[in-house]
């Protein structure tokens, strides 16, 4: 494709944030707007969404066997390679398991792993539900108990943890033994048969699993290809986990329309070099969350140029104003901003197209307008419609919302329920509190219980609360969210303890962490001697404020007293955002949450060569702790590596 053309397709015209009803693509009037008669993108048709996921893919490797489908740091498989590799994993599983339709468990990491497999297991009919190895084992028992797997599929990476897991309990698969084969399964698989069960946090104190359909999983595509006019020059980005909606979501965006796809490790490998990697790979679609969005943003310094970056999409979490201010800021004049509003039982419902001169009103950016086939009532406590600009719970009804939670009736009867009005849609309550524009621009205003997004994860805050009950020294405890400088948002836990005397903290946290996910793990504990009550005797959360420690560390200050310590403090002082970082100062007190840390610990590998865990900063959250840690990793492994180190550390001090 010649460069003039390149440059056509990402131009965007001048926006405004009014827009029109739905029109037939899926698009508001700002939408259509950002690429009509300039970019030839791939239609995805109506009557494409009634098929598998498996047979739509098997149709890209007709038209593109030898395009790029994956690329990452250390590989690249185009789509005929990876339709083989599926291939092998698919009968590898139907020889075990035959052609039944039943669950299959993925433990595997989030690169061509886990996309190969992904695919393997839809390819033989079977329901994908994935492992993420960062999660606790508790959490992922519990998975694969609740889901009914049967069968683990690993590779030699996460053998030992899937052996452990199994117990001869689950019959095991590892991908790295099988052979690729360019002989497709064949199997018959219907539009409504389950495609895979994610699992989120649940109120009721253990993850809830998600289902959706084939035919869901392919409508929620069709809105996104034609959403954001897909065409044969884009290039995606994946910063998410496959074991979530959006990383899913953004995986099948791209292989079932013939493009490739770009996986990065956000965790493991940090922001420093992103900016680095999406020029170098053209990236021309980024997805995340605003979370990591702004960690991103903290990076770039103005000179960096994005000529290939044409579309931006957030959500999960609030927009804010100041996020516009810096996506004008750092990228180019024709790039398109996307927020939107969705869930993992009804994908993406609503979505606001912004260019560099669209205006907003107040400090939130709206989640924008109707994506086709998804309608949006707002209910009061009584079930009745509310008015323009009145607050109202979001409610979806749509034909392509969950079939609901696995093997969880109760909670789906609450949450789905017939159109009261006939036909076949349904409803979805969501929970979450909005207010429509009379030109049908929808705001999104926060929850109406205690379900908080935190880097657009959503978790249930009773579940941590339960959690927190099980350690014995806990009384009570309440969990809130509440926003940080950076307008991030953070878990606070507040205890009431058993006994007199202070609570260790890090052996709570180390105790949270064998069963919730990293993210649900609280950045600061509060200890209080009673919860304060409202005076009809409930917990008064709003008056539970946020612990402000800030000033606290300044006033302890102690400086580094050996070269690993004060190599520590640089790195730790770069991944806060903190002018000063004293040794005895605390990780979490200073804001840092599971991302920060694992920026902290790829960094420490890179520098000192020690591959260090998250429940080792966990357990040593200090600097001088961590320091002594890493001083003892090196030291167990060779003596003589630990004084050439502090030597060249020495030699950089002076």
């Amino acid at each position: 494709m010649d460069s003039d053309f390149a440059q056509r397709s990402h131009r965007v015209n001048k926006m405004t944030n009014q827009g029109p009803p739905l029109d037939e693509q899926g698009l508001n009037g700002v939408g259509r707007a950002q690429t009509e008669g300039i970019v030839p993108f791939r239609r995805f048709e109506r009557s494409d969404v009634e098929q598998s996921i498996s047979h739509r893919f098997e149709q890209q490797i007709d038209s593109f066997p030898d395009c790029l489908a994956i690329q990452t740091r250390n590989e690249k498989l185009t789509y005929a390679e990876l339709n083989n590799a599926a291939n092998g994993i698919a009968h590898a599983i139907l020889a075990l398991c035959g052609q039944r339709e039943e669950p299959v468990a993925l433990l595997l990491e989030n690169h061509t792993p886990m996309i190969a497999a992904l695919l393997g297991v839809l390819k033989s009919g079977k329901i994908y539900v994935p492992l993420d190895p960062s999660l606790p084992c508790g959490r992922i028992r519990y998975i694969l108990q609740d889901s009914q797997a049967n069968l683990i599929v690993t590779n030699n990476r996460n053998l030992s943890a899937a052996c452990e897991l199994a117990q001869n309990k689950f019959q095991l698969i590892n991908i790295d033994k099988l052979e690729a084969t360019s002989q497709n399964p064949g199997l018959s698989i219907l539009p409504d048969s389950l495609a895979w069960i994610l699992y989120t946090s649940g109120s009721t104190g253990q993850p809830k699993g998600v289902m959706q359909t084939h035919r869901n999983v392919l409508h929620f595509i069709r809105n996104y290809v034609n959403g954001w006019r897909l065409c044969e020059n884009d290039r995606l980005a994946l910063l998410f986990s496959c074991g979530v909606n959006a990383g899913a979501h953004n995986v099948l965006i791209a292989l079932l329309n013939g493009l490739p796809i770009y996986p990065l490790d956000i965790k493991k490998e940090g922001f420093s070099g992103l900016a680095e990697w999406l020029i170098r790979h053209r990236i021309t679609i980024y997805w995340s969350v605003p979370t990591v969005f702004r960690h991103f943003l903290k990076e770039l310094n103005g000179a960096q140029r994005f000529p290939s970056l044409r579309l931006i999409q957030l959500g999960g979490e609030p927009v804010f104003k100041r996020d516009l201010e810096s996506f004008r800021r750092f990228f180019p004049a024709d790039c398109v901003l996307v927020n939107r509003l969705g869930s993992t039982e009804t994908g993406s419902v609503r979505w606001c197209f912004i260019g560099k001169e669209t205006l907003f009103e107040g400090n939130i950016v709206p989640v924008g307008y109707a994506v086709e086939d998804n309608e949006i009532l707002l209910l009061d406590e009584h079930g009745r419609q509310v008015g323009f600009d009145t607050i109202g719970e979001i409610v979806v009804k749509s034909h392509y919302l969950s079939p609901g939670y696995w093997r969880r009736p109760d909670i789906t009867e609450v949450a789905f329920s017939p159109d009261p009005e006939g036909g076949d849609k349904r409803l979805y309550r969501s929970g979450d509190l909005g207010s429509m524009r009379p030109d049908g621009c929808l705001s999104y205003l926060g929850r109406k219980d205690h379900q908080v997004k935190i880097r657009g994860y959503r978790i249930e805050t009773e579940e941590i609360e339960m959690a927190l009950l099980r350690i014995p020294a806990i009384k009570e405890a309440v969990v809130v969210a509440r926003e940080d400088r950076s307008l991030d948002q953070r878990l606070i836990a507040y205890c009431v303890p058993h006994k007199d005397g202070p609570l260790n903290i890090t052996d709570l946290r180390r105790t949270l962490s064998e069963t919730l996910a990293d993210y649900m793990v609280p950045s600061a504990f509060v200890q209080l001697d009673s919860l304060p009550q409202t005076p009809n005797g409930k917990i008064d959360r709003q008056s539970l404020t946020a612990p402000f420690r800030a000033q606290q560390h300044q006033e302890k200050f102690v400086a580094p007293r050996t070269p690993v310590e004060e190599a520590q403090t640089r790195v730790w002082a770069q991944v806060l955002g903190s002018p000063q970082v004293g040794v005895e100062d605390n990780f979490f007190d200073l804001g840092g949450n599971s991302l920060m840390a694992m920026q902290i610990l790829s960094r420490t590998e890179a520098g000192l060569g020690v591959a260090l865990s998250l429940q080792d900063l966990m357990q040593a959250p200090t600097v001088a702790q961590f320091a002594a840690v890493v001083v003892e990793h090196i030291c167990a492994s060779n003596g003589e590596e630990l004084s050439r180190l502090l030597d060249e550390l020495e030699a950089s001090r002076n």
